[in-house]
């Protein structure tokens, strides 16, 4: 798919399969003990994202873990509060205190999960690695926490530029390093987080989202030649063509708030996407469910189509109505 071919029915995987929908996830974070435990435990960080394959058979299987361990591998303090999400110590950019030359060392027991779940998945299940990318990480490394409308990162851009930029510097270098290990280690693509991506105007949104993905994919490809990137600009709309020509992804993801009609003529046409389905039809599944799952085949099926959740499935999603839409995925080629 990512080389140009198209596949029908299309490859499915789902983001966050591995998850708190899950019963065998929940056994298992509860083993761990916290969540970042988890992240960092090479052997159950491989069981959790294993745990998706085994049950729905997925055609990918992405690495259990968060985008978060990037910035608390520079050094940031990171932890999370339960029912409430991450926090940070948050960062100054004018004067950042961060260590980037200790992060692959601090990143190793997430490069040891990669290389054993490639070890234990079948030959033709691929292997996603991924990151965050820079401006979705400011947004919690400025603000320490996660914020409706991104303000503090936001006025930081305004305010103080030259330390955003720096910190941005950082963050490519960190992401390209980070990435370069993961595809060493047997992952066969990866996947740029930008969750954050649709909160910023034109030009925030070249700086801030284009430019710093463009740096990523080509600094990555200089290491690892060849390598397969999924960019995933939540929000993004418009913005999808240029984001596409300018960063050379591979292909990318698309939040189920995109027009089916825009992206098949004027994404698809230029790389494969990823998407979109609602992942509140996971929650309220039925005939609803089966007509969202047919617009998107039927809309972009003509063209190369991963097909996937326009963002992660949420905690209350069901385990039966996952099943329902793998079903009416793979089944399409009957129809």
């Amino acid at each position: 798919m990512l080389d140009g071919e198209r596949l029908w029915p299309p490859p499915i995987w789902m983001m966050r399969q591995a998850g708190r929908y899950l019963p065998e996830y929940r056994a298992t974070r509860a083993q761990a003990g916290s969540f970042l435990d988890l992240c960092y435990a090479p052997a159950l960080a491989t069981e959790v994202t294993l745990q998706p394959i085994r049950r729905f058979g997925f055609d990918a299987a992405i690495l259990f873990s968060d985008i978060l361990v990037v910035p608390q591998a520079l050094g940031q303090k990171v932890w999370f509060v339960e029912g409430e999400g991450p926090r940070l110590e948050p960062v100054d950019p004018a004067r950042p205190v961060l260590e980037p030359d200790r992060l692959l060392s601090r990143l190793e027991p997430v490069i040891e999960a990669v290389s054993r779940i490639r070890a234990e998945l079948a030959e033709e299940t691929a292997l996603l690695g991924f990151c965050g990318a820079p401006w979705t990480l400011l947004t919690y490394m400025i603000a320490g926490r996660g914020t409706p409308d991104q303000m503090p990162a936001r006025r930081a851009a305004l305010v103080d530029p030259s330390g955003v930029d720096r910190l941005v510097d950082i963050l490519v270098k960190a992401s390209i390093e980070y990435l370069a290990a993961q595809l060493r280690a047997g992952a066969d693509a990866v996947q740029i987080f930008d969750t954050w991506a649709g909160g910023l105007d034109d030009a925030g949104f070249r700086r801030l989202v284009i430019e710093p993905t463009r740096r990523i994919v080509e600094g990555l490809r200089a290491q690892v030649p060849g390598a397969r990137v999924i960019g995933f600009p939540k929000g993004a709309g418009g913005h999808l063509p240029a984001f596409v020509r300018e960063t050379g992804v591979d292909a990318v993801g698309v939040d189920w708030q995109a027009s089916l009609d825009f992206v098949r003529d004027a994404v698809q046409p230029l790389v494969a996407v990823q998407g979109n389905l609602d992942p509140l039809h996971l929650v309220a599944g039925g005939e609803m469910l089966d007509a969202a799952v047919d617009r998107i085949l039927d809309r972009l099926g003509g063209g190369r189509l991963i097909f996937n959740l326009g963002h992660g499935i949420t905690p209350d999603g069901s385990i039966d109505n996952v099943a329902r839409m793998l079903e009416r995925v793979r089944g399409a080629g009957e129809r």
